[in-house]
């Protein structure tokens, strides 16, 4: 698939997909996810991935629940990702921009000979995400600001507030919701939020919720 691939709708999609499990990772659409790619299966998925779509889908595995697994479940609903920078580095890494197309649910695990996993996925619950700035009207964007503000103050963050200021609502709404230092339960929820608007209330609710619990990383900038 070219470089300069345009994503329309499902059927521009692959059904099948190399899969890349991480705990609290969060792609969304249009979003972009900088990877550190070291250990060997995902360096050679990414070779394979290069070779052909460009794609592959970033997901959670499933809560491990005190019981350890080589290869955990996979929760239900991850993000397919299009690799749109690349770089080898001299010690056997690669250094690459994923930059989100559209959720997609897991219809089953395939069974491979590949060291990585793969899946059969739908985008089908999720046509939305293929049109940029869908809803952005219906997002109350002061109230987000303000939970921001709170958040940012109480937790000494520094901020880039000019480019807040000047961010589109999708592009505030997910880059917020990729950045912000939240646990992999919080992180499914914005994945899984069925809108822009739905997304930024539960941001907003997991923000306040941390507030009150006075949670957070006071280390963690967002730029």
């Amino acid at each position: 698939m070219a470089m300069n691939a345009v994503y329309n709708g499902a059927e521009d999609c692959p059904q099948v997909i190399p899969v890349f499990p991480l705990i609290g990772a969060l792609l969304l659409p249009r979003g972009q996810m900088p990877l550190n790619i070291f250990e060997p299966r995902y360096l050679a998925m990414i070779d394979d991935a290069l070779r052909t779509h460009r794609t592959i889908g970033m997901i959670q595995p499933e809560p491990e629940n005190g019981r350890p697994s080589a290869t955990p479940g996979l929760l239900q609903v991850g993000c397919l990702g299009r690799i749109t920078q690349f770089a080898e580095t001299g010690d056997d890494r690669y250094i690459l921009t994923l930059t989100g197309i559209a959720r997609f649910r897991v219809a089953d695990e395939l069974s491979v000979t590949t060291a990585y996993r793969q899946a059969r996925v739908s985008y089908d619950d999720f046509a939305i995400d293929f049109t940029a700035r869908a809803g952005e009207d219906e997002v109350d964007r002061d109230g987000l600001l303000k939970a921001l503000r709170a958040f940012a103050k109480a937790n000494d963050l520094k901020i880039d507030w000019k480019g807040v200021n000047e961010a589109p609502n999708e592009a505030l709404v997910n880059a917020l919701s990729m950045m912000c230092p939240f646990g992999p339960r919080e992180k499914q929820a914005l994945l899984e939020a069925p809108s822009l608007r739905s997304r930024a209330e539960v941001l907003v609710a997991i923000t306040e919720i941390e507030l009150a619990r006075g949670g957070g990383d006071p280390e963690t900038t967002l730029q």
